[in-house]
């Protein structure tokens, strides 16, 4: 199925591959317009799969990095900031196709093993693999380890935002992408390194252990940053001192 892009507006920011964006999307099933995913909150009110858990609006992105399904990943290079635009894409540029020999039979008893009630539509990992529950019988469980919507085409709608061209707001929009959040980060330009220091929770969290990989690699290819420094900070905190008590006085002697 070849792919189709329909413009309806038009700015004269144009996106390329390297850039780091703030994207809105919405994305849905190009046969049934069923929506499964958005970063706008009253979409997925509209759509039946909001989640108050989720934080919603535009998400940052390195352009042509391969964190999106690359016929949407190909179709925002090109784009304008603040245009609006569709694109339908084929299943080999989004999910793959689909494998029949990876939906399998698992024993019953190695989900007991960990606990777990098999139920129809579950996601489930076995053996490290994750997959959806499709079947459940009193000693098999049928799996399907394919991609979520392999063999599907999936349409979706997406505007850029925003193109962040500022250095320092480049490298924390990357430490978002790959962590989750910036909060209570801070970086700076130290010549021609980047600086970024950590909020404490850095220090103990493991998603951070194994997210700053994820930051260097994407600061050398979005930035081209060639030295990065990651700070913590240990400051002990000033003793308070202590108030000094109201100076005790003898009491007047009223007169009789």
């Amino acid at each position: 199925m070849a792919e189709l892009v329909k413009l309806m507006s038009a700015d004269e920011v144009k996106i390329q591959k390297g850039d780091i964006v703030r994207l809105e999307y919405s994305g849905y099933l190009a046969d049934s317009n069923e929506l499964f995913d958005t970063t706008v909150m009253e979409v997925a009110k509209d759509g039946g799969i909001f989640d108050e858990k989720v934080t919603y609006g535009p998400i940052p992105m390195l352009v042509g990095s391969g964190r999106m399904f690359e016929g949407l990943d190909e179709a925002i290079v090109g784009s304008a900031v603040g245009e609006e635009r569709e694109v339908t894409i084929a299943p080999e540029k989004a999910a793959g196709a689909r494998d029949p020999k990876l939906v399998e039979n698992v024993p019953l008893r190695d989900f007991l093993k960990q606990d777990i009630e098999p139920r129809i539509g579950m996601e489930v990992n076995i053996k490290n693999r994750v997959g959806i529950v499709t079947a459940v019988t009193p000693r098999m469980v049928r799996v399907d380890f394919n991609r979520r919507f392999a063999g599907r085409s999936l349409m979706y709608k997406f505007k850029v935002v925003a193109k962040v061209d500022d250095p320092v707001e480049k490298a924390l929009s990357v430490v978002e992408m790959d962590y989750g959040t910036k909060e209570n980060f801070s970086a700076a330009l130290d010549g021609e390194a980047y600086v970024i220091t950590l909020p404490d929770i850095c220090k103990y969290d493991q998603k951070w252990m194994l997210a700053k990989y994820k930051v260097v690699a994407d600061l050398r290819e979005g930035l081209k940053a060639k030295t990065i420094r990651f700070v913590e900070e240990y400051v002990k905190k000033d003793e308070e001192k202590q108030e000094e008590k109201p100076e005790e006085r003898e009491p007047e002697e009223l007169p009789q």
